[in-house]
């Protein structure tokens, strides 16, 4: 497959919210659709933006992507990223690109002087689970609650 990785851009974002969709039903969440370009855009683009972004392109269209944001660890007393999301249409998947955008994060969060790279998946993603395992991440036994507001 060929495939290049670059930053989101601003045409991206109603592919990126159909890929966000197709994340949540993945991962047996809801979503909804409605006002998340116009959120995004905000949380991607401004002048100090919340969110950073990396898209995989394939045949004038995006088949991936990985976002992530920089917070900060109270017990390292350091800077860590945290990936948020990392998906792959089901095509694009297989082929490595996965490996390559954690590379790209490491060198990112490299770059920002990160202590480290967090994120989640859930139990029932045995592929995610063993591709991560596999590139020498460790998971932690924990349970992630939500609080709405």
């Amino acid at each position: 497959m060929e495939y290049s990785i670059r930053s989101c851009e601003v045409s991206d974002l109603p592919k990126l919210v159909i890929l966000c969709q197709k994340h949540a039903e993945f991962e047996k969440a809801s979503f909804s659709p409605t006002g998340k370009e116009e959120a995004l855009k905000k949380a991607l683009f401004s002048s100090q933006p919340k969110l950073f972004c990396l898209v995989v392109a394939a045949n004038e269209t995006i088949v991936g992507y990985v976002s992530y944001t920089f917070d900060y660890s109270t017990w390292d007393a350091a800077t860590f990223m945290y990936m948020d999301c990392l998906f792959l249409e089901e095509e694009a998947r297989s082929f490595g690109i996965g490996d390559v955008l954690l590379q790209k994060l490491k060198k990112i969060g490299t770059e920002h002087n990160c202590v480290n790279i967090q994120w989640q998946t859930p139990q029932f993603n045995e592929r995610a689970i063993k591709f991560y395992k596999r590139i020498g991440a460790t998971g932690k036994d924990k349970v992630r609650f939500t609080l709405d507001l």
